[in-house]
């Protein structure tokens, strides 16, 4: 129910952005369709708006009609201009948008993709996208929590210490809750959007294992601890007996306290709530939540296919340029293993 309803949501709202585009590129929106999710081409159907909306603005001949044919009009040249203009303008309400080298990297990606599909197709005869460096990134450390600000992260969730006075009198509403869901995030590294998803029929205490759906509708199975049974169960307890639900958030397990299904964006906002407390220096979100189970994952196992199963990485190259300073780590520590004479 919930995955239809978020299903159907995406679809209306893919629908009115293509609606916003030039006609012809419902051909492009169709044919990608079977191999990506509808998050993903709402995605491409934002940068696309940008790259037509900046075409308008840098040839006013433009406004009236943008054709398929006026695509084979654009050069190399044009295509790094338009890179250049990515880092900073303004939206259509005046809002200054500026974007990292990801952000740029992002929209010339879906550009590509974008020239290559009318290109392979034979509707245009030059593909200047193609000829485009993409910007390069610089490589970033994984944010996660060192073990010790684990343990004091699931403390302060539980405790509520330090927390001020007006979040105290929500906290004893919402500690039991709380400390389910860090405790599940931390303690499998699912994502966010597959943790507001639970059903209660998708939990199974006695086999300690969770039936989720991954990105793009995949279900799977996901086994957990004893320590986020222990959480689990104690939130179970006191969900049984919250009445007045609303009717689409009967099954819902993880619940607002509007008693409807929680949200992602709830979910983010109590994750950075609680982590200011404890790390104020590292900016720390469920995704950060699910590298620090990963990379727990892989320090105890030192295997990194079972880390890519588990997480849910298609993959397993993803996993391993996630986790790669960790092995590189190890290849240093490892460094006087191996002797070749004794020093004796």
């Amino acid at each position: 129910m919930y995955y239809d309803e978020k299903e159907k949501k995406n679809t209306l709202k893919l629908r009115e952005l293509i609606s916003g585009l030039p006609p012809f590129c419902k051909d492009f929106f169709r044919s990608i369709e079977p191999r990506t999710t509808s998050r993903t081409r709402i995605a491409y159907a934002y940068d696309l708006h940008v790259f037509f909306n900046y075409l308008k603005e840098s040839n006013p001949s433009l406004n009236e009609k943008i054709e398929l044919t006026d695509l084979d009009k654009l050069t190399f040249q044009d295509i790094e201009e338009y890179m250049e203009y990515l880092k900073y303008y303004q939206s259509s309400n005046s809002k200054d948008i500026i974007n990292s080298t990801q952000g740029i990297k992002r929209k010339i990606a879906t550009l590509r993709s974008f020239y290559k599909y009318y290109y392979n197709n034979g509707l245009i005869n030059t593909n200047p996208a193609s000829k485009v460096t993409l910007p390069k990134l610089r490589d970033k450390d994984i944010i996660r929590l060192d073990v010790n600000e684990v343990v004091d992260y699931i403390n302060t969730v539980e405790s509520g210490v330090n927390l001020s006075n007006k979040m105290l009198k929500f906290h004893e509403k919402t500690k039991v809750r709380d400390t389910a869901i860090i405790t599940l995030l931390l303690g499998t590294g699912i994502r966010v959007s597959e943790c507001v998803g639970i059903n209660i029929s998708d939990i199974d205490f006695k086999n300690t294992a969770i039936n989720i759906k991954r990105k793009g509708g995949k279900e799977a199975t996901i086994y957990f601890s004893d320590e986020v049974s222990k959480a689990l169960s104690e939130y179970m307890a006191k969900r049984k007996n919250i009445d007045n639900v609303e009717t689409d958030s009967e099954n819902a397990f993880f619940l607002s306290l509007q008693n409807k299904r929680i949200s992602v964006r709830a979910v983010e906002n109590l994750v950075k709530k609680y982590a200011k407390i404890v790390t104020p220096l590292k900016h720390i979100t469920p995704h950060k939540l699910r590298s620090t189970y990963g990379t727990n994952l892989y320090q105890e196992t030192d295997d990194i296919y079972l880390v890519a199963s588990v997480l849910g990485h298609n993959d397993v190259n993803t996993t391993k340029k996630h986790y790669a300073a960790i092995e590189d780590n190890k290849k240093r520590l490892s460094r006087n293993v191996v002797k070749l004479r004794d020093e004796n």
